[in-house]
């Protein structure tokens, strides 16, 4: 056995230095060579090609990232391709009959990198021919969400042809003739097209057919018709000397292919297809359904375990989303599960809202029994805390109810303490209201050291039954209180409100600034919103005849401005629809932020038209980010910069 020793032993060493050769940093330099395609077959740009197969070899070992995502082929093809990495290779197996006399594309954009380090090739497109020309145009522009403006990711861009085949409903069809994806930032580029007269199209394609087949998909068409074109044009390239400083600026000549600047706004239809979502019933004394689309009617119901006559419906603003309140205790108390039918219209496979029933069977995730014993549990500590206090007094205690033996109804106040001087207090309950004691509210202005009764109206919300508003003639040299006695609000599962007092006071109109905007635009029913970080409106004014909208009592700080041409004269933002030919409401966004401060007035002129719909919306507030782009990673520079930082270290050191 001894003389099997010096082998082994020399074979692990050489085991071990193997392993280690191959995660060394100091094993040589770090490949930071992007891979180079060395051969096609067919040739790229090929002419008269029959083969639906195609393999691209490259330099080095090569990997294909998110491909799925990235890679497009152009005619797009009903029955996916088989694209996959092997080795040094990309195998390419298109399923679709090919089509006579057309141009092939298949762009990676950057999917492409090397096995190892991940350098990435950059965007590279592999393109022939089955005809005797090959077509090298390109259409390049941009896709945004029509009502914020916000880059779309993934969405597909095809082009039409202008000939006789081009009408209005062409995109339920007929696939697109050439095809792209957008980008992070919303841009897309589509090659290989012919010359000639185009019109443009996106897709959010849900089912894979290439046409506007379902309302779900969002879509963006435009009136506009182009035709392709190129010049020779040039580009400065800036050449780097480390990842600081740069080396040179040189003049790089390329085919600068036209359009470039095409800018589509996608949206969904209005009347998408209504089916119910989902349903829950978190608590035992209520539960909600979810629809996929507004409703111009409410679901009926029919209870097969309970009487339906004891619910009550708090339906969204769009009758999308619906909370049943189980009014009687009897059905979520002593019974856990809930079984109805549930009647309402649901569009069929044809697209048309039709009668649909189904029944539901719906249990509590937390049941009353558990919720009951949780709250016995807490009346039973609580007694014992009570008598521990007792005990220590050695003398009985003033009377103090048990909290635990009654369920109270919640209900906040929002703001509380100081009120802008255009503000009123909002009064919300968790439950429905099904009553509000007026004997039972009183409102006070404190005059001297006295609270004296002042005028005032409480009044309920027009569509939430949880919310009340108070107004009243507010001063900021004053002092209000809102005193709410025991009992005052009851909810319609019961359960009524404890004693509540708020006290209120105006901030000073020296706290706010004032802002105007003057829109110049020749559009009448201009609709101006001023937005905060995260997009939202915070405020709305409809412009005025001459294009002014007025801001007052608005809070310092930074405030961005959207506005759009309200064409009905609704109010609101309104979509598009293409087979009426209508598209969205156009919006606009100031390019900039406003910074206001205490007592001030700004004043913003804003010609909504005067750049480009797709450099508008400031980044501070796009949410949809652009997509990290991939550079070589310059270790072998970092790991030069390193070994010169620890040489001077050690240099200072020794001296």
């Amino acid at each position: 056995m001894k003389e099997w020793r010096p082998l082994l032993y020399s074979i692990l060493s050489i085991l071990v230095v193997a392993c280690a050769s191959l995660g060394s940093p100091d094993g040589g330099e770090y490949d930071e060579i992007p891979p180079k395609v060395i051969s096609a077959s067919p040739m790229e740009r090929a002419t008269g090609v029959q083969t639906r197969k195609a393999r691209i070899n490259f330099d080095e070992y090569i990997k294909l990232e998110n491909a799925s995502e990235k890679v497009i082929v152009s005619p797009p093809q009903i029955e996916p391709a088989n694209i996959r990495a092997d080795g040094k290779h990309i195998k390419i197996e298109l399923k679709d009959t090919l089509k006579e006399n057309t141009t092939y594309t298949i762009d990676f954009s950057d999917a492409i990198e090397d096995n190892n380090e991940g350098n990435p090739m950059g965007n590279y497109t592999y393109s022939f021919s089955t005809g005797d020309d090959i077509d090298t145009m390109e259409v390049a522009g941009t896709v945004l969400n029509a009502e914020d403006l916000e880059p779309v990711k993934g969405i597909l861009v095809g082009l039409y042809p202008v000939d006789s085949n081009l009408t209005d409903s062409i995109l339920k069809t007929i696939p697109f003739n050439r095809v792209s994806r957008t980008n992070g930032s919303g841009r897309f580029s589509i090659k290989g097209v012919k010359r000639g007269k185009y019109r443009v199209y996106a897709l959010d394609d849900k089912d894979g057919n290439f046409i506007f087949s379902q309302k779900s998909e969002k879509i963006a068409f435009d009136s506009l018709v182009f035709e392709t074109s190129c010049k020779r044009d040039v580009r400065m390239d800036t050449i780097w000397r480390d990842t600081v400083q740069y080396d040179s600026i040189r003049v790089v000549p390329y085919t600068h292919f036209l359009p470039d600047d095409l800018v589509l706004l996608s949206f969904l239809e209005d009347g998408q297809d209504q089916h119910l979502l989902k349903k829950e019933r978190t608590e035992p004394e209520f539960f909600r359904l979810f629809f996929t689309a507004p409703a111009d009617t409410l679901p009926t119901i029919r209870g097969l375990n309970f009487d339906e006559k004891c619910l009550l419906c708090e339906a969204s603003e769009h009758n999308d989303t619906l909370t049943y309140w189980i009014t009687d205790t009897t059905y979520y108390r002593q019974q856990d599960t809930l079984t109805f039918e549930i009647s309402f219209l649901e569009t069929d496979t044809t697209g048309v809202l039709s009668p649909h029933t189904e029944t539901l069977e719906l249990f509590p995730k937390n049941t009353w029994e558990k919720k009951w014993k949780e709250q016995s549990k807490k009346i039973e500590e609580w007694n014992k805390e009570r008598e521990k206090k007792i005990r220590k007094a050695k003398k009985p205690l003033a009377y103090e109810e048990n909290p635990y033996l009654k369920t109270y109804l919640d209900i906040s106040c929002k703001p509380t303490g100081s009120l802008d001087p255009i503000e009123n207090p909002r009064f919300t309950a968790k439950e429905p209201l099904a009553s509000v004691d007026s004997t039972k509210i009183h409102f006070y202005i404190k005059e001297d050291s006295d609270w004296v009764p002042h005028p005032y109206l409480f009044l309920p919300d027009k569509k939430d039954k949880k919310v009340y508003t108070l107004y009243a003639e507010w001063d900021s040299k004053n002092t209000y209180r809102f005193v709410a006695d025991s009992a005052a609000f009851t909810s319609v599962m019961g359960n009524s409100t404890k004693p509540r007092k708020y006290e209120f006071r105006v901030k000073e109109d020296e706290e706010f600034g004032s802002i105007f905007i003057h829109v110049i635009a020749k559009d009448s029913n201009i609709i101006v919103q001023l937005l905060n970080h995260s997009d939202k409106p915070v405020a709305t004014q409809k412009a005025d005849k001459d294009g002014r909208a007025d801001f007052f009592y608005m809070k310092p700080g930074d405030y961005y401005v959207r506005c759009f041409i309200d064409s009905n004269n609704n109010g609101v933002w309104d979509t598009g629809n293409y087979s009426e030919g209508r598209r969205p409401e156009e919006v606009f966004y100031f390019p900039k932020k406003l910074s206001l401060k205490a007592n001030w007035d700004l004043e913003q002129e804003w010609a909504i038209r005067s750049i480009a719909r797709n450099q508008q919306k400031p980044q501070e507030i796009t949410k949809q980010k652009a997509d990290k782009q991939k550079n070589i990673k310059q270790r072998n520079l970092q790991r030069k910069m390193e070994k010169n930082k620890n040489d001077n270290s050690a240099s200072q050191k020794h001296n």
